[in-house]
């Protein structure tokens, strides 16, 4: 290239010029962002650096502590008030990067109610807020207590003796300065609770008490409001066996049992989305019941089991976190145009179940000669039987994962019932039926054989394993029943 031609030498020039003119396009939008975000640290310590004269003589108690605390707050510049939009999406960036442009405006858009604002309430409340929700509602009746420190996501000590919907608006505030919070000390009453869905677009249902949480359900489905519903986070504590579901296809959750009966009875059988546990407790012990508790009203109107209220049921903080999570996720993807259509877990595994049934209908009717149109047990037993007493793997040493999953009656002096039921691989439980109860392999066959106790084919180590998962059916009956 000759530096010294006139061509060359203005091609130069030109290069130079554009690279100057960008850099002080750059330089200034990087000042201007400077500024902007100067001026905003300064109007929030303009904010906060409030002083109130006091005398020595006068110190704080904690009531007024409190008072303070919240009028700080207020001063904080009101979310009515223009929040600068490229801030906005720089705090929504990774939100905008998933949902695009016209997903987010949905979800910015949209409102969304919650109706209890305990462990799982609050912390979809925060994620919703998080993840650009602009306009919440807040009901609850209750306060922040010590114990509630465990599971609340906003509750601080600070926070204790004062509403759970003032806590969470605090906090909400904080993280987002132009969302708008409407807070209401209320509970929600089947009467007048039209009044707190107003405008909803979600309605996230996380009440503890049944009789009002069907009543919301009801509302809701009447009304054709979209709700979410949160099951019994309480006494649990494997979070893989959480999932999302519609109501109709809940299974082993005593609070979720509770709401489906109920709700069927008022003419509601589905289209309610719900996120619940699959999990059967263990060796988990309720509370015992203080005197004063019953003085306060009729405790089986206050919680899923009888004599006893929901808040004294053991809760592992973790859990209740977890089902606020996954109800934030649905709403958000819900909102924005991109639903979680089928989740796996029921899409997965019910066909398994189903084939597993029919296999069992059919040995059972082998056995009886008969035509059986039910089974005493059904699907959603076959799944608890398979999954949760049985681990997923067969009785028989060495206890392997089944390539044909089967259920098949144990003792066949005994009927058909979820303790006289195991799981074993189809050979395994063609050659149970053979041998325990003298019927051939094949359908038709004249071939005699002399039935034999199960013991006598499987030994005694199964035999005793057997003996335990009764014991562990029996003590799940007595739980869920």
């Amino acid at each position: 290239m000759d530096l010294n031609s006139h061509k060359t030498q203005l091609i130069l020039t030109a290069l130079a010029a554009s690279s100057a003119t960008a850099g002080l396009i750059h330089a200034y939008n990087q000042h201007q962002r400077r500024k902007k975000r100067l001026e905003l640290d300064q109007d929030i310590l303009r904010s906060i650096s409030n002083p109130r004269p006091q005398t020595e003589s006068t110190l704080p108690s904690p009531t007024s502590a409190a008072e303070k605390l919240r009028s700080v707050e207020d001063s904080l510049p009101s979310s009515g008030l223009e929040y600068d939009e490229e801030l906005i999406r720089e705090q929504l960036a990774r939100n905008y990067a998933f949902f695009g442009d016209e997903g987010m405006a949905k979800i910015r858009k949209g409102t969304v109610v919650v109706v209890g604002c305990g462990g799982v309430g609050s912390w979809a409340a925060v994620m919703l807020v998080r993840s650009g929700i602009t306009n919440i509602r807040l009901v609850d009746f209750d306060y922040v207590t010590l114990s509630s420190l465990n599971r609340h996501a906003t509750a601080t000590l600070a926070d204790v003796g004062t509403p759970k919907v003032q806590c969470i608006e605090r906090t909400l505030k904080k993280i987002s300065r132009w969302v708008h919070v409407d807070p209401r000390v209320d509970i929600w009453r089947k009467e007048d609770g039209g009044a707190h869905l107003e405008g909803a677009d979600w309605v996230i249902d996380a009440i503890d008490n049944i009789t009002t949480k069907v009543d919301l359900l009801k509302y809701c489905h009447d009304n054709k409001i979209k709700v979410f519903s949160s099951m019994g986070a309480g006494a649990k504590c494997d979070p893989t066996r959480i999932q999302i579901s519609d109501i109709s296809y809940t299974i082993y959750d005593p609070l979720a049992r509770a709401v489906r009966r109920r709700l069927r009875i008022l003419g509601v059988t589905s289209g309610i989305p719900v996120v619940y546990s699959t999990e059967v407790p263990g060796d988990v012990k309720l509370l015992p019941l203080p005197e004063e508790e019953f003085k306060k009203g009729d405790v089986k109107e206050l919680g899923v089991f009888d004599d006893f209220r929901v808040r004294i049921l053991p809760v592992l903080g973790p859990l209740p976190s977890i089902f606020g999570l996954n109800i934030a996720t649905y709403i958000l993807c819900e909102l924005a145009g991109r639903p979680i259509s089928n989740p796996l877990p029921i899409k997965g595994r019910k066909k398994l179940y189903e084939r597993i049934y029919r296999d069992l209908l059919h040995r059972e009717q082998r056995i009886s000669g008969q035509t059986i149109n039910r089974l005493p047990i059904d699907e959603d037993d076959v799944g608890f039987l398979f999954e949760d007493i049985h681990r997923g793997r067969s009785i028989i040493p060495p206890f392997d994962v089944p390539t044909r999953p089967a259920l098949v009656r144990w003792d066949p002096s005994q009927p058909l019932t979820l303790q006289n039921c195991v799981a074993m691989d189809y050979a395994q439980a063609e050659k149970h039926v053979k041998e325990c109860f003298g019927l051939a392999p094949a359908e038709g066959s004249d071939e005699s054989i002399k039935p034999k106790r199960p013991e006598e084919v499987w030994g005694t180590e199964v035999a005793e394993v057997v003996k335990r998962r009764k014991e562990e059916v029996r003590r799940v009956q007595e739980w869920l029943l």
